[in-house]
């Protein structure tokens, strides 16, 4: 097998919000779109965010109603406390403080006026040895 992307779907109510949220303040793009779906990309993301309306007929069944939920869409940043800074200027509501873990991870989270979690990440932090 050879994979030549990557992707990440999710299942929101309000396509244009969440679609919106990562074009506004994360740089993202907008590589396709059609009723109920949009697809963005950033060049250095790796991979692209799908966002799909909850209950479109083309998803199974057993799938149409979830909402993204129990997942981070996690970022590893350069500058870490300069995007927490720029988010917060921009009005962007902080859910999680930065945090740093002892393995080295740092982070901090927001929402998406879906409800999906952002987290910006770098592994600038001392770990444990």
């Amino acid at each position: 097998m050879k994979i030549t992307s990557s992707a990440v779907s999710l299942n929101v109510e309000d396509v244009a919000a969440s679609s919106s949220f990562l074009i506004n303040h994360f740089g993202f793009r907008e590589a396709m779109s059609a009723d109920g779906f949009a697809s963005l990309t950033r060049d250095d993301a790796g991979m692209n965010v799908i966002f799909l309306r909850r209950g479109l007929p083309t998803l199974p069944a057993d799938q149409r109603d979830d909402h993204a939920s129990g997942l981070i869409l996690a970022f590893e940043v350069d500058d870490l406390e300069g995007e927490l800074a720029r988010l917060q200027a921009e009005g962007v509501t902080i859910t999680m403080p930065l945090t740093a873990e002892e393995w080295g991870e740092r982070a901090f989270q927001v929402r998406d006026p879906n409800g999906v979690i952002v987290q910006l990440v770098d592994w600038k932090g001392t770990t444990s040895q």
